[in-house]
């Protein structure tokens, strides 16, 4: 699958019909962002079965805006519409190929039940 270019028009739509995703927040300007776009295209050709989407935060000033995207490159991943990672920087290969094998592990039920025993624990 190739990559899915989002907007604040499409996210909700590709974030929420797909149940694992990979963001990556980049912009043209950005030398680390071109170090990492081949990177990311490899892995994107290796996990056919996962949606891998780029976010232009110049385009998409508001989108980097709600996800408090402070440096780029950021990979974010969302697994069943939960942010399940995010960090900045350039990742090697094999640092991202760790990450993507990690979220695949998650098991989705604890990190919801998670979720909601720290949203009680705020109240």
């Amino acid at each position: 699958m190739s990559t899915v270019e989002l907007t604040k028009e499409n996210f909700d739509e590709v974030v929420s019909d797909n149940d694992f995703v990979l963001i990556d927040f980049w912009a043209s300007w950005c030398g680390p962002c071109r170090q990492f776009a081949p990177v990311y295209d490899a892995a994107s050709k290796r996990h056919g079965d996962l949606v891998f989407a780029k976010v232009d935060t110049e385009a998409q000033q508001e989108l980097a805006a709600a996800f408090e995207i402070r440096s780029i490159p950021t990979l974010m991943i969302v697994r069943e519409n939960v942010a399940v990672f995010a960090q900045p920087g350039a990742l090697p290969e094999a640092a991202l190929e760790d990450i993507i094998g990690q979220a695949r592990k998650l098991d989705m039920d604890e990190v919801r039940k998670s979720i909601e025993d720290q949203q009680k624990e705020q109240k």
